[in-house]
């Protein structure tokens, strides 16, 4: 086997690639590590005396032996060992299971059903994970309940002091979250961080629910009469993840929904869900550090449509929170409606960068790049539209952007090198592939094809490299949806009224960036354009965790909007208390009962 023939010299050093999906071998005078990983994965390894127990440094370790299956990387381990190879006493152990975390444990449920969970870098199945039933999904929920009445009987500040002790588990294990979610759906190291950072920020806003769910007073409504509100929780409530922020779009939605004193189902994406397994552990953590027990407080329970139609129509989930695609938003929208659930649903997004003349060229381009292929353009914040002003601006921003491509850096998730990886899937691949070849079919310029990318030694990966067309036209497909991948489209206007029109006459609206050193053309933008969050000078304008996140048009269904002291009124009914405390030895007894009140 090549790279494996020579023994390794007794000076043998370990060389630790970040991340569940990746334990490479250090090299010293040794073959270079194999390029290509495997499903092989070894709990104890012995290498000239020297023992590792991979369990204290990673959840999910492997070896990499040159992509081989897990039957030959067993059948490879027994022929080194018969030829004396230095791999003295390797125990492999098959591809491990995720199951669903509930009522505080580990839930093995008996549904049969699975999917696959795959490392993008390699293109190989890394494990597998539960599918829900419905009669799984109401384990969930009854645990959910029997905890939901103790849980907000809690008062504020020990709710909040939970919250502490999460954030700060967060923050001690964020490398350990960003190699995970790293490992499942290809994100850089460094972009899962910055998930991971956006996601805790929540945490934090959560952290203040004492004040942020205080209700409202007024004394003297009326001669004695005092009116006063107070926020309570609705009981058990879902939500529904994507798999592009697993982490992320998690924490935008379960901490807020738990600190106001509900008890939450999570059902996340099954292509990338151990992350949010992991949230649940740690939450877990953070509740007997402060002597609570929060057992059925936040639950995971992995499915497909069979599990999102179960927390649809479930009569004891109050509310549902979505993130996903325009066309599965507007269905989660309809179904839970209609069952008579609060319904918050984000979908879709085709998010345009208008760049005036007077714009800074050089900060544009970067940022323009960088919110374009990004994360393999996998965000719903992404800027995959670019609208240049005037014919100048327009050739000055191709030409630019061509130099900027030709920088880029597409590599695996753990190379701290790469400014993107791959995309989640191999479907996804070809999806964009498609979509590219759609683009040229309908006439828009292809200035750069990111179909033929390879990575050497990851042919088998999902990568997909950065793609750029110009002279694109309203009326085109390609315009029209959402592509969800490393595409970059120039669309020409000459003036600023037609760069205007072109996001407000868009179906989605999600984001909006205007480039300009001009107060007055981004202000006149800005109040104008017909999108929920716009950037000025900002290529991804993702508001803070105490401002609030929503879209308009085909990009949000529903009228309230995610986290902040929008999360909290969504998460919460309002109950309005009038007061009076009469006494009859001073007022009489008036019989005003037959009319409605007034105060004079």
């Amino acid at each position: 086997m090549a790279g494996w023939d020579t023994p390794y010299p007794h000076d043998f050093e370990w060389d630790y690639f970040p991340g569940p999906a990746r334990v490479g071998l250090g090299v010293g005078s040794a073959p270079a590590a194999p390029q290509t990983p495997c499903l092989s994965t070894f709990t104890r390894c012995e290498f000239h005396n020297k023992v590792a127990d991979f369990s204290a440094r990673s959840r999910r370790p492997q070896i990499e032996v040159n992509g081989l299956s897990h039957r030959e990387g067993s059948a490879f381990l027994e022929s080194q060992r018969a030829v004396g190879h230095p791999l003295l006493n390797c125990e492999l152990n098959p591809m491990f299971d995720i199951h669903h975390f509930v009522n505080g444990e580990t839930f093995k449920g008996t549904s049969g059903r699975w999917g696959d969970v795959f490392n993008p870098n390699t293109g190989v199945v890394a494990a597998r994970v539960q599918l829900a039933t419905e009669a799984e999904l109401d384990q969930a929920v009854q645990a959910a309940l029997a905890a939901q009445l103790g849980w907000a009987a809690v008062n504020p500040q020990r709710r909040a002091r939970v919250m502490f002790g999460f954030l700060s588990l967060l923050q001690a294990r964020a490398g350990e979250l960003a190699e995970l979610i790293s490992s499942e759906h290809g994100k850089v190291i460094a972009d899962a961080r910055g998930e991971i950072q956006r996601g805790l920020e929540v945490v934090e806003f959560a952290c203040g629910i004492p004040h942020a769910q205080k209700g409202e007073y007024t004394e003297g409504a009326g001669p004695g009469i005092d009116v006063y509100s107070m926020r309570q929780p609705l009981g058990v409530v879902a939500g529904i993840t994507p798999f592009n922020f697993p982490a992320m779009v998690s924490m935008w939605m379960f901490p807020v929904a738990i600190a106001v004193g509900n008890t939450f189902i999570l059902k996340p994406s099954e292509k990338d869900p151990s992350p949010p397994v992991r949230l649940a552990e740690l939450f877990m953590e953070a509740g007997a550090e402060v002597g609570l027990d929060l057992k059925g407080v936040l639950n995971v329970v992995h499915g497909d449509k069979t599990a999102v139609d179960a927390i649809l129509d479930h009569p004891d989930i109050k509310a549902v929170s979505f993130v996903g695609s325009s066309d599965i938003a507007q269905y989660v929208y309809s179904r839970g409606a209609a069952q008579g659930k609060r319904v918050q649903a984000m979908g879709g997004a085709k998010n345009h960068g208008v760049i005036l003349p007077d714009a800074d060229m050089d900060q544009a381009v970067k940022d323009i790049s960088g919110a374009a292929f990004g994360s393999a353009g996998e965000r719903c914040m992404a800027l995959p539209v670019a609208v240049p002003v005037g014919k100048k601006t327009a050739d000055e921003l191709r030409e630019r952007m061509v130099a900027e491509i030709e920088t880029l850096k597409v590599g695996i998730s753990t190379d701290a090198a790469a400014q993107y990886g791959p995309v989640i899937s191999k479907a996804h691949r070809e999806k964009v592939a498609h979509y590219i070849q759609m683009g040229q079919d309908e006439g828009a310029e292809l200035v750069v094809d990111g179909r033929g990318f390879k990575l050497q030694g990851y042919e088998e990966g999902f990568f997909i490299g950065p793609t750029l067309f110009d002279h694109v036209k309203t009326g085109m497909k390609t315009y029209h949806e959402e592509i969800f991948g490393p595409v970059l489209q120039l669309v020409r206007a000459e003036s600023f009224e037609e760069a205007l029109e072109l996001p407000n006459k868009h179906q989605y609206g999600n984001g909006v960036a205007i480039f300009t050193q001009s107060g007055r053309a981004a202000r006149d933008f800005a109040a104008r354009v017909n999108v929920g969050m716009v950037g000025i000078n900002v290529p991804i304008p993702v508001p803070v965790a105490y401002q609030t996140f929503g879209g308009w048009k085909r990009s949000g269904f529903g009228d309230t909007n995610q986290y902040g002291m929008e999360g909290v009124k969504f998460w919460t009914k309002v109950k309005t208390v009038t007061a009076r405390w009469p006494d009859s030895a001073l007022e009489g007894h008036a019989d005003s009962s037959f009319i409605i009140p007034t105060f004079k």
